[in-house]
C-alpha cells in the first residue's frame, strides 16, 4: 500500500515524500479513506503509530477538493490537552501544506503566550489547533467563532476527556454545530465513557490497530527494585553506567520534576524539566534543547509529555510509576518508535510493587526485576 493509493492530491503527496514518509502505517491506511468520505471516526492505536498524519492528511485533502467553494472561516477545530502537542500538530500541518495549490491558513493557540498576540493572527484561519482553556478565552473575546465548524478532532482523547478537562470541553461542545464530522484519536480510550458518546453524537467507524508484536519487542523493559533513599543515586548510576546521551524521565508531580532536575545538575548531569508550571518559552526551550541533544536528560510530568515526539529516543525511565497502566504504556511508547530499538526502565520502591504487578498484568507481560542492593551507589 502506498500514500498515492489513498486518494491524496499530488500537491500533498509531494509534501509527504519530502517529509520522508515512505509507506503508510496501518492506522493511516484505514483512517484516511474513511475520513475522506466524511464519516466520524474513533481511532485507537499505539503511540508512535502515525495518528497525527491520519487526520491531518485527509483534512488537507478535503480542503483541496472544496477549493472552488471555499469561504474563509474556521471549519476545522483540533482540540489537544497540551501546548507541546498543539505546536507539534501545527508543525505537521505546515509540513504537509507546503505545496498546496491554494494555501490553507492554520493556527495553533495555547496558554503561556500573550492573548493579544494570538488574537492578531486568527483572521481567516480555517484550521485551528487549540488547548481548551485558551480557546475559551478567545471565544470570550469574540476572536473565534465555532458556529461553522465542520470537522472536530480530539487528539489524545484519553487525556482530553478526563475530569481535568471535562468542564472546559463541555463548554466548547455547546458552541459547536450539531451537524459535524467527529474524529477522535488516542493511544488508549474508555469507549464506554458517557462523554465520548455525547461527543460522537452518532455511531462512528471504529478503527483499532493493535500493537504489533515486533513493535513491542523493540522496547526492552527492565525494572530495578530499590529503597526510597537510594532511588536518586540509582538513577544517576544508570544514566552514567549506561552512558545515556538522551533519556526522558517521567515523574508524577511538578515538585518532583524540579527537585530531581536540580539534583541531577548538582551531580554533573545536564538536565531540564518540563511541566505545566513552566512558562511556554521555558517549555519550548527545554524540548528543543533535548531534541537537538544539547540537554541529555528531560524530566517530565505525564501531561507535559503529550507532544514530546522524538523518533529515535533510546531511553525512557519511570522514576515514579503512573497511576494508570494506560499511562505506563503511553510513557514507554516514547521509545522503540519507527522500528528503532529502545529501553524502558522503571524504579520500583517497596510500596510500588503491588501496583507494578497490576501494570504487568494489564499489559500481559512479565518484566524482569533486578535487585539494586549490590550496586555501589555511595559516590552518587
Amino acid at each position: 500500500m502506498t500514500f498515492s493509493s489513498l486518494g491524496l492530491s499530488e500537491s500533498i503527496l509531494k509534501a509527504v515524500t519530502e517529509q520522508q514518509y515512505t509507506e503508510p502505517y496501518p492506522i493511516q491506511i484505514q483512517a484516511i479513506p474513511v475520513i475522506l468520505e466524511g464519516q466520524s471516526v474513533l481511532g485507537i492505536a499505539q503511540t508512535g503509530s502515525g495518528k497525527t498524519a491520519s487526520f491531518v492528511l485527509p483534512i488537507l485533502e478535503l480542503f483541496q477538493r472544496k477549493k472552488s467553494t471555499r469561504n474563509l472561516h474556521l471549519k476545522v477545530l483540533i482540540l489537544v490537552p497540551t501546548r507541546e502537542l498543539a505546536v507539534q500538530i501545527g508543525d505537521v500541518i505546515a509540513g504537509f501544506s507546503k505545496y498546496l495549490t491554494i494555501p490553507v491558513k492554520h493556527n495553533a493557540v495555547f496558554g503561556g503566550v500573550t492573548l493579544n498576540q494570538q488574537m492578531m493572527t486568527l483572521k481567516n484561519t480555517e484550521i485551528l489547533v487549540a488547548t481548551p482553556g485558551r480557546l475559551l478565552e478567545l471565544v470570550s473575546t469574540q476572536s473565534v467563532n465555532l458556529s461553522k465548524i465542520e470537522v472536530l478532532v480530539l487528539d489524545e482523547a484519553d487525556k482530553m476527556l478526563d475530569l481535568n478537562f471535562q468542564e472546559e470541553v463541555n463548554q466548547l461542545f455547546a458552541l459547536l454545530p450539531a451537524k459535524r464530522q467527529n474524529i477522535l484519536f488516542s493511544a488508549t480510550l474508555d469507549t464506554e465513557s458517557k462523554l465520548i458518546q455525547e461527543v460522537l453524537l452518532c455511531n462512528p467507524i471504529r478503527i483499532e490497530v493493535e500493537a504489533e508484536e515486533k513493535s513491542t519487542d523493540l522496547i526492552k523493559q527492565t525494572a530495578y527494585r530499590v529503597s526510597p533513599e537510594k532511588k536518586g543515586p540509582l538513577l544517576r548510576y544508570l544514566i552514567k553506567n549506561k552512558e545515556m546521551q538522551q533519556v526522558l524521565i517521567f515523574v508524577s508531580s511538578v515538585r518532583t520534576a524540579d527537585n530531581l532536575t536540580d539534583k541531577l545538575k548538582k551531580n554533573g548531569i545536564e538536565a531540564m524539566a518540563i511541566h505545566s508550571k513552566k512558562s511556554q518559552s521555558a517549555r519550548t526551550e527545554a524540548l528543543n534543547r533535548f531534541k537537538k541533544g544539547k540537554t541529555n536528560v528531560l524530566v517530565a510530568t505525564d501531561l507535559a509529555s503529550r507532544g514530546i515526539d522524538i523518533q529515535f529516543l533510546p531511553f525512557v525511565i519511570n522514576y515514579e510509576l503512573p497511576r494508570s497502566p494506560k499511562d505506563y504504556v503511553h510513557r514507554i511508547g516514547r521509545t522503540g518508535r519507527a522500528e528503532a530499538s529502545g529501553e524502558a526502565i522503571s524504579l520500583i520502591i517497596p510500596e510500588d510493587e503491588h501496583h507494578f504487578k497490576t501494570i504487568q498484568k494489564k499489559m500481559g507481560k512479565i518484566i524482569q526485576m533486578i535487585d539494586s542492593e549490590g550496586f555501589v551507589l555511595s559516590d552518587l
